[in-house]
């Protein structure tokens, strides 16, 4: 596509920043170009002064909903035609914010249920991981619900480990101990049922290795990554681009893999290459 077709698009990050800089180096590799040219033009508002949003929705914070607001409509006022945010929690003020701008805003969990409806076979539990205020908000269990798939969740000793990482991650640990407790949880859901599992927080790739866990692995910053590529590079609207059985991802992870057609469980081949 010509460079002046495509749209721009808007990050509303910084929740937190090294989560976001994961979500914009997986965007650029996600993208089709050769050339610097033919990459998209992405305006980020990495903000870490936005209220934290799980202890909002646990009652233990200030309202995010004002800041999330205000940097959506920065983003559009500089030019963005699309928005993405890499925040799971901060999903939970989807509403507020589309309401506040006139320009599509992208919702990670609608984009990573489908993807985990289109896997083959298609799961029927899905293990998730993710803050506190996300799981108490059930913004996972919605989407996924809605395509027929049950949510496999932590035990409390076990989001409490979750928690941990989460927190280790926003300081910076990115070592063995921290991805040893996610693989812990996430091996727990497997045993539970789950048979995929959900990376339903944005700190959490960063110490998940895809190669410790025996199902296939959703990551929902790759996931919304990918769904931002396609909008920014689609002839319409972000919300009238196809389906995930007809649109073409770079996903990748020890059981799912797709390129160009619907992602296949238990595969090491991309579909669609020899």
């Amino acid at each position: 596509m010509s460079p002046s077709r495509q749209k721009v698009v808007g990050v509303l990050g910084g929740m937190g920043p090294l989560a976001t800089a994961d979500f914009y180096t997986k965007l650029v590799r996600l993208t089709p170009a050769r050339a610097d040219q033919d990459h998209l033009r992405v305006i980020i508002d990495s903000n870490p002064k936005i209220p934290d949003r799980t202890a909002a929705l646990r009652g233990e914070g200030p309202d995010p909903t004002e800041a999330l607001v205000a940097t959506a409509r920065g983003l559009e006022r500089a030019g963005a035609d699309l928005i993405a945010i890499p925040c799971n929690s901060a999903h939970a003020y989807l509403q507020a914010i589309r309401g506040s701008v006139g320009i599509p805003v992208l919702d990670i969990m609608e984009e990573v249920a489908a993807a985990a409806a289109a896997l083959v076979p298609r799961p029927r539990a899905a293990g998730l991981l993710a803050t506190s205020g996300t799981m108490q908000a059930r913004l996972y269990h919605r989407a996924l619900a809605s395509r027929g798939i049950d949510v496999v969740e932590p035990a409390a000793a076990e989001q409490e480990r979750v928690t941990a990482a989460i927190r280790a991650v926003k300081a910076g640990d990115l070592g063995a101990a921290v991805r040893e407790r996610v693989r812990e949880v996430a091996a727990a859901l497997i045993g539970r049922g789950a048979q995929v599992v959900v990376l339903g927080c944005t700190e959490l790739p960063l110490v998940a290795d895809r190669q410790a866990i025996a199902v296939p692995l959703l990551d929902g910053t790759e996931v919304l990554a990918a769904a931002a590529v396609r909008a920014a590079l689609s002839g319409g609207p972000a919300e009238e681009f196809p389906g995930p059985a007809e649109r073409s991802s770079t996903l990748r992870s020890p059981g799912m893999v797709e390129v160009r057609g619907t992602p296949r469980a238990g595969s090491s081949k991309p579909a669609g290459r020899p």
